[in-house]
């Protein structure tokens, strides 16, 4: 039985939840921007102090500045950009869904592609990514911006799966590390990157596999499931004590012990798509829903933005 506290965000389901302090922060969420279509891939940019998001039907990139608030547009046309990370240089990654790519943006604000192919075949419709230490640049690719026009081009997929795939900084080479999704979607690496956690929105499911030392990964596990036909996870993200951070569709950030238990939720006014923890302490979450930017100022600490080697 769940304890709810009605002048308060957070629904606690577990103790845990409590003890460890996720239910401390702000009581209310602060809208930042409610003028999207359908808002994903927000993103802190900590030697700006800005955050940048992507509206995919509109083809755009939004930034917003922690100094004054104000909104700008940051790119258009964007790819039908949805997930963007950094790397270890701090050059902003992006999985352009329209354009079928994932892409690094130079300091000069040249575009490199980094994916856009495997074995010769286009990809489908990368969405979400996540750099590790020695710079690879891990993503996912389900068919969601090809089955219509609305976050993408219409298109039939050339490979017939939606799989999950490394590629390698040095040569290039875009290698498939996992398969067998529904429809692969948010990924993060672990606190110690021996694991890769990955949503499956079309299951209802996040995955957890190993990572082995050439860069493969093991047969995965279920870490947790939805029980219910309206909670389909998208992206994930940690905070600094190894607690996952889901996003869900039914209006909730859930939490999740590192022991896979859902321990609380975070109630959100609209579906929610993704989640970054930023800010100048990575205390604050922001949190993408249908048209909104929100965020909460928390007393838990997003992990590390980049690891270093």
């Amino acid at each position: 039985m769940s304890t709810i506290d009605e002048a308060s965000i957070y629904e606690i389901l577990d103790d845990r939840f409590r003890t460890g302090r996720c239910a401390n922060g702000d009581v209310r969420l602060e809208q930042l921007h409610g003028d999207c279509r359908w808002a994903e891939g927000p993103l802190y940019l900590p030697a700006w102090r800005q955050l940048i998001w992507s509206d995919i039907p509109n083809d755009r990139m939004l930034r917003w500045d922690e100094t004054t608030g104000a909104i700008s547009l940051f790119r258009s046309p964007a790819g039908h950009s949805n997930g963007n990370t950094l790397d270890r240089e701090g050059r902003l990654i992006s999985c352009e869904q329209g354009n079928r790519r994932v892409t690094r943006t130079e300091p000069d604000g040249r575009i490199t592609v980094l994916a856009d192919r495997f074995e010769g075949k286009r990809l489908n419709s990368p969405n979400d990514a996540a750099v590790r230490s020695d710079g690879s640049v891990w993503f996912s690719d389900p068919d969601f911006g090809i089955t219509s026009d609305y976050e993408g081009i219409r298109a039939e997929s050339e490979i017939g799966a939606c799989n999950v795939y490394r590629a390698d900084p040095a040569t290039g080479e875009v290698q498939l590390v996992a398969d067998g999704f529904g429809g692969p979607n948010g990924l993060v690496f672990s606190l110690d990157e021996r694991q890769l956690y990955v949503s499956d929105t079309r299951a209802g499911q996040i995955r957890v596999f190993d990572v082995r030392e050439n860069g493969t990964l093991s047969d995965g596990k279920v870490f947790a499931e939805v029980t219910d036909d309206v909670s389909r996870f998208d992206n994930i993200r940690f905070d600094d004590e190894g607690r996952l951070w889901a996003a869900a569709m039914d209006g909730g950030v859930h939490c999740y012990d590192p022991d896979g238990t859902l321990i609380g939720r975070l109630r959100v006014p609209e579906a929610v798509s993704n989640i970054a923890f930023g800010g100048p302490k990575n205390n604050r979450l922001f949190i993408t829903a249908t048209t909104g930017l929100y965020s909460l100022v928390m007393s838990v600490t997003g992990a590390a933005r980049i690891r270093r080697p």
